[in-house]
């Protein structure tokens, strides 16, 4: 199917559609070496004992890490099924669970599961949706626009699919309504794309698809949701991950390698025939790799993104993009654990704990101008929380790291960490140590720890929290591979929502 697929994609693209590949290039070559500031954990925490991050192999290995770690946020309720695939997504009192293909088949409820959160300390299951693409696994491509009410998940069986999109009404945000039965989710009507991630423009009426290699990207019209269809397609440069689509949708910055390159997106914004969609500017960095999405933001009115690397320890940057040519980082937000200097303590304690460590993954603001607090996933460091209001003085103010579920990776079918834990070894890291090892300040006693032969069938010690943790007043809805969703609750008035709070992923 993926070749028949692909096919159509080939000799179906619109006319005009592939994108122009001259654009201006910009490299961020320094490297942050500082961590933000700690929390200061008031009453009610578990803190972490060591570094800023990281679940060491003590930890590990004599269970601690089972219990978790808290600091200002507690746990209100949650939902933890087989598991909450790789990113999940919520509207209103709802939770979706991203589905990971084989595992999803597996359960006793295939297929995307539907949380009614209205009572936070009991998620109860209301409905699955179990069409081609949502059996097929979400991955990273499971997105709700909220101005439309709409739900958009493709089909990604292991890491790049293509031909499959479900559309859902989730004005009652329990119970979706399928709007799409023909093209994108009847198996003989496939749509000529390929998939990996995906996400809204702002306005609701495109989903653009990205396929990974070899940066292929899809604007799919959602004007009509009951028949999506592609109305631009290109090539972008050698890979396209997630992304970030400004608010007036006439600008998406897709994530790539390391860094990410600028998209004039207007012609398709506005709906021109034969769209042209010229790039602005690439922007390339080498602190982090496998960049994961952006999060537009302003700050006094001026164009920021907060994007966000999900290799390679590059955390966090905030960016001044309003030159699209040339981006300037004016923040960088790294725990300690993610510091070069410490990479070899990374890698002592993430042995045996899969391909990914301390990495961030998924963030989002608590409103997109002028924000006051990020939170982001971070991986084997849990969910993470800084007070973003000055970008000069970023600090973290909470964290929550669940309890690992250690030896249980046969019951959580739909959790990508307990697929991945075959392999032990952090790769997504390399980098990181290749560069601390050439700067002479790796070293190999430190990375030496009692787990350094856990090279493979790893024992989930930690958990992976990829997804976006999102906005809820003052709670979080957080989903985390091994734990599924959860409702957190923020402490010892560390937060306060603003009065325009608006849950803010960028995509």
């Amino acid at each position: 199917m993926l070749v028949v697929v692909t096919a159509l994609v080939v000799v179906g693209l619109p006319p005009g559609a592939s994108a122009d590949l001259g654009a201006a290039v910009h490299e961020l070559l320094d490297v942050g070496r500082t961590a933000v500031p700690r929390a200061d954990c008031g009453p009610g925490s578990a803190p972490e004992a060591g570094l800023q991050g990281d679940v060491p192999a003590a930890d590990r290995d004599s269970g601690r890490s089972t219990q978790g770690y808290r600091c200002n946020l507690s746990m209100v309720g949650g939902y933890a099924g087989r598991g909450g695939g790789i990113t999940s997504t919520s509207y209103e009192h709802c939770a979706y669970l991203g589905t990971l293909f084989p595992g999803t088949l597996l359960g006793e409820h295939p297929g995307v599961q539907v949380l009614d959160v209205s009572d936070p300390a009991n998620p109860r299951l209301t409905a699955t949706l179990a069409e081609p693409a949502m059996l097929a696994g979400t991955w990273e491509s499971l997105k709700v626009n909220t101005t439309r009410e709409l739900l958009v998940g493709t089909g990604v069986p292991v890491g790049l699919g293509a031909g499959y999109l479900s559309v859902y009404d989730i004005s009652d945000c329990a119970r979706p309504r399928l709007l799409n039965p023909g093209f994108g989710s009847n198996l003989a009507l496939p749509l000529p794309i390929t998939t990996h991630e995906g996400g809204f423009s702002p306005d609701g009426r495109t989903y653009w698809a990205s396929g990974l290699v070899p940066g292929f990207l899809s604007a799919i019209d959602l004007v009509d949701p009951a028949n999506p269809r592609v109305i631009w397609q290109g090539l972008t440069g050698i890979e396209a991950h997630g992304l970030g689509v400004s608010p007036d949708g006439n600008r998406l910055y897709l994530s790539a390698l390391g860094g990410f390159t600028v998209l004039d997106v207007s012609a398709v914004q506005r709906r021109d025939p034969n769209p042209f969609v010229p790039h602005l500017g690439r922007t390339f960095w080498t602190d982090g790799w496998a960049t994961q999405h952006s999060v537009p933001v302003t700050y006094a009115g001026v164009a920021h993104l907060f994007t966000v690397d999900e290799g390679g320890s590059g955390g966090v940057k905030l960016l001044d993009v309003s030159d699209d040519s040339a981006p300037r980082i004016t923040a960088r937000i790294k725990l300690e654990i993610n510091l070069p200097d410490n990479i070899d303590a990374n890698i002592g304690s993430g042995m045996g704990g899969s391909l990914f460590s301390y990495e961030s993954h998924y963030c989002a603001a608590d409103r997109p101008a002028n924000p006051t607090a990020l939170a982001c996933g971070w991986v084997s460091s849990g969910i993470r929380v800084f007070d973003v209001r000055d970008p000069g003085a970023i600090r973290e103010i909470a964290y929550f790291n669940p309890p690992a579920r250690t030896g249980r990776n046969l019951e959580l079918w739909n959790s990508p960490h307990a697929l991945a834990s075959i392999i032990g070894i952090p790769l997504l890291g390399a980098p990181a140590v290749l560069r601390a090892m050439a700067e002479g300040v790796f070293d190999p006693a430190q990375a030496l720890t009692s787990r350094a032969g856990d090279v493979a069938f790893g024992d989930l010690s930690t958990d992976w929290c990829m997804s976006p943790p999102e906005w809820r007043g003052e709670q979080l809805y957080v989903t985390c591979a091994d734990n599924g969703f959860m409702v957190l609750r923020f402490d010892n008035g560390v937060y306060t929502a603003p009065a325009d709070q608006q849950s803010t992923v960028g995509s």
